[in-house]
């Protein structure tokens, strides 16, 4: 079993600054299209297939792998990926954050199994120590999603 967790600020020395309603539209678009959000070529496609007032469902291919995902939504505060089918199944979450300073910061947690992978293998610690690397891992990925969303601001995209 995987467990992995990261914080970022939202707002580093910097960069341009993002509201929560910002940031929150880039959680939403990353959610309806991966495609939007990860390096070139490694989501290959991605698709809402089934769509709730506050859940989808969406069948990608990212790295090669088909999955399907339930994608749930506390608005302006969570985007749980339920990974149903694929390599791995479990959860992710994208949570934003705000202190009583009203300074944002986005964290990444989840839970994760690798169906028809061996307990404490190699292959299990090998997956765990790229969640947790600090430039591979979910971290890096997390300033990947505030990075593209300043992007998108910028582009005029999300307001």
């Amino acid at each position: 079993m995987i467990y992995s967790t990261a914080t970022v600020p939202v707002n580093p020395a910097g960069e341009t600054p993002l509201t929560k309603d910002q940031v929150w539209k880039g959680l939403e678009l990353k959610a309806r299209d991966a495609r939007l959000f990860l390096p070139p070529g490694a989501c290959t496609s991605c698709d809402v297939t089934l769509e709730g007032p506050d859940y989808i469902i969406r069948e990608a291919r990212i790295q090669g792998n088909d999955i399907c995902e339930f994608v749930s939504f506390v608005p302006q505060r969570k985007v749980s990926f339920h990974q149903v089918r694929g390599p791995r199944e479990g959860v992710i979450v994208n949570e934003l954050i705000e202190d009583a300073d009203g300074t944002l910061a986005l964290s990444f947690y989840c839970l994760i199994g690798m169906p028809g992978v061996e307990p404490g293998s190699k292959a299990e610690q090998d997956a765990q120590a790229v969640f947790d690397s600090e430039d591979r891992g979910y971290a890096a990925a997390l300033r990947s999603t505030l990075a593209r969303t300043r992007q998108l601001v910028a582009d005029g995209t999300i307001a």
